[in-house]
């Protein structure tokens, strides 16, 4: 455990049990949410690509513009 996570935890501790309950109900909902994420992250990458080479195909299509139409 690092230095900045013992010195939370010992901050966390002088708190009430309630104030307690409801920082790690937090802490424990923010670890899955970014597990979620990382998992869906994971998962994505056929995904993306099969999106790029559609975009790709496009663009050399002559279907796409730009953004921004460049300044004179």
């Amino acid at each position: 455990m690092t230095n900045s996570l013992r010195h939370a935890f010992d901050e966390a501790a002088k708190l009430s049990d309630q104030e307690q309950e409801v920082l790690a109900e937090r802490l424990l909902a923010e670890l899955a949410a970014e597990d979620d994420f990382d998992r869906a992250i994971a998962n994505s990458g056929e995904k993306l690509a099969k999106l790029a080479r559609a975009a790709l195909a496009e663009d050399q299509a002559g279907l796409t513009r730009p953004l921004e139409e460049e300044l004179p």
